[in-house]
């Protein structure tokens, strides 16, 4: 009797794996406008991977990709931009921490993934659009585990889309003065994300998706791309709802003059003649960045010393200003009045890219933590840690008073004034706060910890999260307001209390933590007393 027990047991578990993973010739085939593509089916959820969302040659705007007759095999990532500088080595704590996946890389790279619970069906979901970080430099839609759709998806009945474009002199060199083809080539790597948001307008009601109710959402660089994508007017209509997770920079594009600069002297380091430009084509890959490098650091020590371009040269690749595709700065009014109208959620986490990490200072005394902040503001020493401590009375590592971040938060609240002056579309402004428990606390609330969060990954990122229940808590609670602002606009839902829009008398400001809480903007006294 008890052998025929544990038989049926081991039976009943054998089927349950085989029904969480569905694979088959005929298992999650639907449509694209360029052909028929096979995913599969993981926890019920239908997943895709690598699907082509455009093509395009070097420096040449995309353009949608060659049809294919045969159902295309769509279940693994597709190829990844580029590196600048190619991932040799890496340090192995912190490599712990985030864990990585560096993918394959072409410059055939412009690839969409989907999650969804249902295809065919004609259900209207909300759709997740998600952009990844790692500056207009690096990064793609695979390089962390907490990017992954499946849970997100499942969790909110949403599809969940991300995709690979191209980054750095690939998606910003800027071309435009060199013939017609190449007009759009100083914001190639945005042009990607608005043919990508196109693509879904097109094909995601087969996915299950309601291309009418699309919302973008990024972290870090993904979240600048996000705000670049509100003041581009072609991208307009192509989605609905915006969410910025560390990307909202104090920080104004380069102009036309400065980007055109750049490309004159990358063509002297080449020794190309301007009637042989079509020649960077055809260059490998790793010459034109090395001599992009060059160039961007030639022009940088010119201004130096003359002064004029540098501030907007000293980024590197990046978005500009360029009369065709971005015709406005980010902040400006008119860019605010673009996307007036599209509801946003923007915020940051705690301690982003922490002091005492890079300075070797997790552990560090009272003491030690005091010299460096003397070292840093001098006479402001008081007031800068009355401040602090104002802001975050319940701290008590001494290095709590150095993690503070005053990089990312800033522009989130500046912008989050600017969106709400408007007196249109709501905006909601969070500070995520919870501290990783994971090396004895040591990366706390760092960059990029709380897209587990709203993806609802924590086992997927326990080297992060920590993986503790209060994890999962925090997650559900975290990943439901992004859902239910995908949804609606509103991120309210009964798990969080009550959570206003921000204006700039009340500065209603979630703090997503083991307690969430709804406060007034903490730091303002900081702000002001550094200038920020």
């Amino acid at each position: 009797m008890k052998k025929t027990i544990c038989l049926i047991a081991i039976l009943c578990a054998f089927q349950l794996v085989q029904a969480q993973l569905q694979t088959g010739e005929n298992v999650a085939v639907t449509s694209t406008n360029a052909g028929k593509v096979r995913g599969y089916i993981h926890n019920s959820i239908y997943t895709y991977k690598g699907i082509p969302y455009a093509e395009a040659k070097r420096f040449e705007a995309p353009q949608k990709p060659k049809p294919w007759s045969v159902v295309r095999s769509s279940m693994s990532y597709g190829p990844v931009a580029p590196l600048s500088t190619p991932t040799t080595t890496v340090q192995d704590e912190s490599e712990f921490v985030f864990n990585h996946s560096w993918g394959y890389a072409s410059e055939d790279c412009m690839r969409a993934n989907v999650w969804t619970p249902g295809i065919n069906d004609g259900k209207k979901r909300p759709v997740m659009f998600w952009i990844h970080g790692g500056g207009f430099t690096a990064g793609s839609s695979q390089e962390l585990p907490s990017y992954d759709g499946e849970n997100l998806a499942k969790r909110g009945d949403v599809v969940v889309v991300s995709i690979n474009h191209r980054l750095n002199i690939l998606g910003y060199l800027d071309l435009s003065a060199y013939g017609e083809k190449y007009k759009h080539s100083a914001n190639n790597s945005i042009l990607d994300l608005q043919f990508a948001l196109q693509w879904v307008k097109d094909n995601i009601a087969n996915f299950g998706g309601d291309p009418n109710n699309v919302t973008i959402f990024g972290q870090s660089g993904g979240g600048a791309k996000v705000n670049t994508l509100m003041a581009m007017p072609a991208a307009h209509g192509l989605f609905h709802k915006a969410i910025n997770q560390s990307g909202a920079f104090k920080s104004v594009m380069r102009s036309k003059k400065a980007t055109q600069e750049v490309t004159a002297e990358l063509l002297k380091v080449l020794n190309i003649d301007p009637s042989q430009v079509d020649s960077l084509q055809k260059i490998p890959y790793q010459v034109l960045s090395d001599a992009g490098a060059k160039a961007l650091k030639n022009i940088n020590d010119k201004n130096k010393l003359g002064g004029s371009l540098l501030a907007q040269v000293s980024a590197g690749w990046s978005p500009s200003v360029d009369g065709e595709d971005l015709p406005y700065q980010v902040g400006s009014k008119e860019a605010m009045e673009l996307s007036k109208n599209v509801p946003l959620m923007i915020g940051t986490v705690k301690n982003e890219f922490m002091p005492s990490l890079f300075t070797n200072m997790a552990n560090a005394t009272k003491e030690q933590v005091l010299g460096f902040i003397k070292n840093q503001q001098k006479d402001k020493t008081d007031a800068y840690i009355a401040a602090v401590k104002k802001a975050y009375p319940n701290d008590t590592k001494p290095t709590d008073l150095m993690d503070i971040d005053v990089m990312f938060r800033p522009g989130a609240v500046v912008q989050a004034k600017e969106k709400a002056a408007l007196n249109a579309a709501p905006v909601y402004m969070y500070l995520f706060t919870y501290q990783s428990p994971v090396l004895d606390g040591k990366y706390k609330a760092i960059h990029c910890s709380e897209i587990p969060f709203a993806f609802y990954n924590i086992a997927l990122c326990e080297e992060m999260t920590g993986g503790k229940k209060e994890a999962y808590d925090l997650a559900a609670k975290t990943s439901d307001a992004w859902i239910n602002f995908a949804r609606s606009g509103n991120p309210n839902h009964k798990g969080i209390p009550a959570w206003p829009k921000f204006d700039a008398s009340k500065t209603a400001t979630m703090h997503f933590d083991n307690k969430c809480e709804v406060m007034p903007q903490m730091d303002k006294e900081l702000f002001d007393l550094l200038g920020l």
